[in-house]
């Protein structure tokens, strides 16, 4: 176990981000597993880290109590654009940030663009300017700039590349008044830093997950004739996935025109694709060690493998898909 770890507590920072008035825009959602207010990552990927703010902010805390009724600024992996891990909520006041690690390749851009016409705004993070960049900044609708990463002219220079595009310029890492005057000057939209505020952290004791309920969710919603019912009796059996299913539909984050009372209207609205997906996200964000958390991602990718394998050799994809989603169960339960 690791020491401070969210076993005994669900955590999470949030950064507030202001504008040119100094009101406040968004606030960035950063994952936390200690009380030292930085991320430990080295413990766990990157995966794991959104699967496990996505939980917390709608499930746990809850959209209302972390947000209020401001944008979430939300970092994604390639495993989120490319669909391996899909995104269960709607785009609705959602920023996804799109890490600057990620290779830019022809699956990137083909995501990026599809997630910009669902109405996600995007975010494009830690950026340097380069010509194969281009097809992500014009998708993009917002571009963060750390300043620490650029010198003087080549902050300037790159303000000025920036600006040809439709995009709001983000100036990170503004720690000092000199910053924040010097990237007004050169027209930056938007701002975060030190300067301004702290990242602050939100914690809570943790509602119990069940990850073996939510395995049998994931499972489950493979077979192809399942009903509404059928799921909805999956989901009553973990009284916890009911709470915060419920809980998150009628957040403002669904902004729904009345509330949602029944487990029944909830599967129904949210659907099977979004049920499955907060299983994964709730199978994924509940495991307590790198170990786990790659055991998971293999028996996902199994699954994935396998029903893919399966038609040419006369077998079910919905039972392949099983069959190698609980490959590595033993292990992940130990």
């Amino acid at each position: 176990m690791y020491p401070d770890s969210s076993a005994d507590s669900i955590l999470l920072a949030r950064q507030p981000i202001f504008d040119n008035d100094l009101s406040l825009f968004a606030y960035e959602l950063l994952f936390r597993n200690n009380h030292v207010n930085q991320a430990n990552i080295e413990e766990f990927d990157d995966d794991h880290a959104t699967s496990q703010v996505i939980n917390h902010t709608f499930l746990e805390f809850g959209i209302n109590r972390v947000l209020g009724d401001k944008p979430d600024v939300l970092d994604v992996t390639r495993a989120f654009l490319a669909g391996e891990f899909p995104l269960p909520f709607k785009s609705k006041d959602i920023v996804l940030e799109i890490l600057e690690d990620i290779e830019i390749d022809d699956e990137v851009i083909k995501a990026v663009k599809e997630l910009s016409e669902q109405g996600f705004t995007i975010a494009l993070d830690d950026f340097i300017y380069h010509e194969n960049s281009k097809p992500l900044v014009d998708v993009a609708n917002i571009i963060k700039i750390v300043l620490l990463t650029l010198s003087e002219q080549g902050l300037i220079d790159h303000v000025d590349i920036l600006k040809q595009f439709d995009v709001k310029l983000l100036a990170e890492k503004v720690d000092t008044d000199a910053q924040y005057q010097q990237c007004k000057q050169l027209g930056f939209d938007l701002y975060q830093g030190y300067f301004f505020c702290k990242p602050t952290i939100i914690d809570d004791e943790p509602l119990p997950d069940n990850k073996a309920a939510a395995l049998q969710i994931i499972s489950e919603l493979q077979r192809p004739n399942i009903s509404f019912t059928e799921v909805e009796n999956l989901v009553k059996q973990d009284t916890s996935l009911s709470y915060k299913l419920l809980r998150c539909l009628n957040s403002a984050a669904f902004a729904l025109p009345k509330h949602v009372n029944s487990l029944k209207q909830a599967v129904i609205y949210l659907g099977l694709d979004a049920i499955r997906s907060w299983a994964i996200i709730i199978a994924f964000s509940s495991v307590e060690s790198p170990i786990s958390g790659a055991l998971l991602n293999t028996a996902l990718i199994r699954a994935k493998i396998a029903e893919f394998l399966a038609e040419p050799v006369d077998c079910e994809p919905e039972n392949a898909f099983i069959l190698g989603l609980f490959s590595s169960v033993d292990a992940f339960f130990n």
